[in-house]
C-alpha cells in the first residue's frame, strides 16, 4: 500500500523551522527495509529555541492566554485537536504503522484512543476551575487556608516509538490541560505522527509556544532538554539506563521528573481455567504490539498441573498469528522497529515460547522487547507469588483463575504498578498507569496523570479581628 510520508520541518513557536544545523534523518519502513523519508534532527540549538517560544507562551499577556486562562479555554483546544485526529484517523494509522511497523488495526486502535485522551482531558481541564481554592480543614478558627492547583510550567516530554502518538499525547493531553507549555521529543525511530500533530496544533490554532515538537536523536536533543535550566520538569518513557541518566541530569537542578521505564512483568497461570482463553490472553499479553511493549506479560509462571497441555494450547494459537506486512489482511504481528532476525525482508522476529530456564537466566530477567515468552512452573500460590515478585522491575502483572478470591488475594501481593485479573493489556485513559522498583514512579492517565503537570499552592488567611498578641506591644510598653 503506498503511503505518501509528508516532509516536515521542526514545530516550534507554532512555525515550521528547519534545524539551525540544517542536519536530517532517514526514516526506514520496518517491514521493507526501504528508506521512506526523513525527518529533522534537532539540536541543543533548536532545544533552545524551543524553550525561550514555551516560556513566551507562559507569560504572554500575563499569562492569560494558557498559563492562567480558564480550564475550559484550553479545553476547546484539545477538543479541536481531537476533533482533527478523528478526521485523519485512516491517514494517521497508515503512516504509524509504516513508521513503527505494528498492524495496521492496532494503529487504526491507538489512534482513536488519541481522540479519546485529549477528549478525557478537555474534561479534566474544566473540572480544574471548581476545583480551585478547594477549603482545608484546619484546627483553629482564626485562619482559613485554600489550595489552588498551578501548571508546573514549562515541561520536555521524552517518548517512546511503540506507540509514537499515543504515548506523546498520554503527556502532551494532560500537561496541555493543567496550563503548562510542552517540548515533546519523540523518538528518532518514529516520529512522523508525532510531527502531523505539529499541523493538527497549527490548523486549530493552538497559541503559539504552547507545544513545540523537536525530532532527533537522544544524545543530541534529549539531553539538552532533559538539562535545560528553564525546562521545570521533565517526563520520560523509555528505557531504565536512560531514564537514569535523565534523573542524574534533573537532580543537579532538583527538577522534578516521572519515569515510566521497563518492565519483565509476569503472567499467573492456575490450574482451574479455561486452557484456551487463558492462552489467547498470553498470546495476547506478550505479542501485541509486536511483543514491544514495557508493560509486556512475558514470564509466564503456570501451574505444574496443566503445563503440558496449556502450552501446546499456547504453541497453537501461536502459529495461528498471521506475520506479515502490516498493511495486509489479518496482520497480527508486523515488524520490530529496527534491525532483528529477519524472515524474507524487513525486520521480523516470530514469536517465541522458552521452556526450561532458571530464575538467574537473563532471559528471564532482563527485558527483550520482542515477541519472546518465557515459561516456568509453580505448585503453590506462595510460590507463584515468589517467581512473580523476584525481579528488579514492577510495571504490570496478570493472575488467571476462575477463583476471584485468589485472584484478589494474589493481585494485592503483586508488587506491580498494574495488576490485570484473566485479561493482559488493557489500557484505558481513566485509570492510572506506571509502574514501582525500576520500572520507575510517578503514574499516567486519569486524574493522576493531571497532577504530574501541576503544583500545588497552599494559601491560608488569618481572619481574627483580634492580634496575634505572641510579641508584647510596644504601645503597652
Amino acid at each position: 500500500m503506498a503511503v505518501q510520508v509528508p516532509s516536515r520541518q521542526l514545530f516550534i513557536d507554532g512555525e515550521w523551522r528547519e534545524p539551525i544545523l540544517k542536519k536530517r534523518l532517514p526514516i526506514i519502513n520496518p517491514a521493507t527495509e526501504e528508506i521512506i523519508g526523513n525527518i529533522p534532527a534537532a539540536t541543543a540549538e533548536d532545544v533552545e529555541l524551543a524553550v525561550a517560544a514555551a516560556r513566551r507562551a507562559l507569560s504572554r499577556n500575563k499569562g492569560k492566554d494558557w498559563a492562567t486562562a480558564p480550564g475550559s479555554a484550553r479545553a476547546k483546544y484539545l477538543r479541536a485537536i481531537a476533533a482533527k485526529v478523528t478526521e485523519r484517523k485512516t491517514e494517521l494509522a497508515k503512516l504509524e504503522a509504516i513508521d513503527c511497523g505494528k498492524p495496521l488495526d492496532e494503529a487504526v486502535w491507538d489512534i482513536e484512543d488519541v481522540a479519546g485522551c485529549f477528549e478525557y482531558y478537555a474534561d479534566l481541564a474544566e473540572g480544574l476551575d471548581a476545583k480551585q481554592k478547594a477549603p482545608v480543614s484546619l484546627p483553629m478558627e482564626t485562619f482559613k487556608s485554600y489550595v489552588l492547583k498551578e501548571p508546573i510550567g514549562v515541561v520536555g516530554l521524552i517518548t517512546p516509538w511503540n506507540y509514537p502518538l499515543l504515548m506523546a499525547t498520554w503527556k502532551v493531553a494532560p500537561s496541555l490541560a493543567a496550563g503548562c507549555a510542552a517540548i515533546l521529543k519523540p523518538s528518532e525511530l518514529a516520529s512522523i505522527t508525532c510531527l502531523e500533530l505539529a499541523e493538527v496544533c497549527r490548523e486549530v490554532g493552538l497559541p503559539p509556544g504552547v507545544l513545540n515538537i523537536l525530532t532527533g536523536l537522544g544524545p543530541e536533543a534529549g539531553a539538552p532538554l532533559a538539562s535545560h535550566p528553564d525546562v521545570d520538569k521533565i517526563a520520560f518513557t523509555g528505557s531504565s539506563a536512560t531514564g537514569s541518566k535523565i534523573m542524574a541530569a534533573a537532580a543537579q537542578m532538583v527538577k522534578p521528573v516521572s519515569l515510566e521505564l521497563g518492565g519483565k512483568s509476569p503472567i499467573i497461570v492456575f490450574e482451574d481455567v479455561d486452557l484456551d482463553k487463558a492462552a489467547e490472553w498470553t498470546a495476547f499479553g506478550c505479542f501485541w504490539t509486536n511483543g514491544q511493549i514495557c508493560s509486556a506479560t512475558s514470564r509466564l509462571i503456570v501451574h505444574e498441573n496443566i503445563v503440558r497441555e496449556f502450552l501446546d494450547r499456547l504453541v497453537k494459537w501461536t502459529k495461528n498469528i498471521k506475520i506479515s506486512d502490516p498493511f495486509e489482511e489479518g496482520c497480527r504481528l508486523g515488524p520490530v522497529v529496527s534491525g532483528g532476525q529477519h524472515l524474507k525482508k524487513g525486520f521480523f522476529v516470530e514469536p517465541t515460547i522458552i521452556t526450561d530456564v532458571t530464575t538467574s537466566m537473563q532471559i528471564w530477567r532482563e527485558e527483550v522487547f520482542g515477541p519472546v515468552l518465557c515459561v516456568k512452573t509453580f505448585s503453590t500460590e506462595e510460590e507463584a507469588l515468589e517467581l512473580a515478585n523476584d525481579t528488579h522491575y514492577g510495571l504490570g502483572a496478570a493472575v488467571i483463575s476462575n477463583d476471584l478470591e485468589r485472584c484478589d488475594r494474589v493481585s494485592k501481593n503483586l508488587q506491580a504498578g498494574i495488576v490485570w485479573v484473566n485479561c493482559s493489556q488493557p489500557c484505558f485513559c481513566q485509570a492510572p498507569w506506571g509502574g514501582n522498583k525500576r520500572s520507575g514512579f510517578g503514574r499516567e492517565l486519569g486524574e493522576w496523570g493531571l497532577d504530574n503537570y501541576l503544583s500545588v499552592k497552599q494559601v491560608t488567611q488569618y481572619v481574627s479581628d483580634e492580634p496575634w498578641g505572641w510579641y508584647r506591644s510596644p504601645s503597652k510598653l
